[in-house]
């Protein structure tokens, strides 16, 4: 919560606060956001105008995840950008005037309430549309093997020796045909395979 009083009502009024508060719980998305206690630094400049104040500022926090390709940990500083209005109470006759049939736009219309206006849900839409959706360790992050789940990056020549399926029984089947020839041919013949197979 902040406070507006000091600021005044006068339109062009002008006030610059910076704070750090706690996170709130569940600042992120399932993957990667702000741990619940941990410090957001917020540099806010606050302008008074006709119908309310307008707050711009930004936010400053380390946000905690795991990366979607390896599943290790991860950690890096986000900014997150803000721009909101919070109009004063007696703004709310002229705001249903002036907006008419557009219900949307007075459903997210935020007030003022005794000159103080809470940032968490302008902060926690800011935050999470920052936040990576995808987040890596690193752009180039091989990931994890499909077949027994190593972390390719640790082991870069990690590899199976796959045998694809749809060719298994030719290969079981060139076995026999030359076993079978070796035994089958008479010398000269034998010597030419031979040659031919080096």
């Amino acid at each position: 919560m902040f406070d507006t009083r000091e600021l005044g009502r006068r339109p062009g009024a002008l006030k610059r606060v910076s704070r750090s508060v706690e996170a709130p719980r569940d600042l992120g998305n399932e993957v990667i956001g702000v741990p619940e206690g941990a410090p957001i630094e917020l540099d806010l400049r606050l302008e008074s105008v006709m119908d309310g104040v307008l707050v711009t500022g930004t936010g400053r926090a380390t946000v905690k995840g795991e990366c979607v390709r390896c599943l290790e940990p991860l950690e890096r500083e986000l900014d997150a950008d803000f721009q909101e209005m919070f109009a004063y109470p007696d703004a709310d006759a002229r705001v249903h005037e002036d907006a008419g049939d557009d219900a949307e736009d007075e459903e997210d219309t935020l007030f003022l309430e005794d000159d103080l206006f809470d940032l968490e849900p302008v902060l926690r839409d800011a935050v999470v549309l920052a936040l990576p959706m995808q987040p890596v360790c690193q752009d180039d992050c091989p990931g994890l093997c499909s077949d027994c789940g190593v972390r390719l990056a640790d082991d870069p020549d990690h590899h199976h020796d796959a045998v694809d399926i749809r060719w298994a029984a030719l290969q079981g089947l060139a076995g026999t045909v030359k076993d079978g020839e070796k035994d089958n041919m008479g010398g000269a013949e034998a010597g030419v395979d031979e040659k031919q197979e080096k």
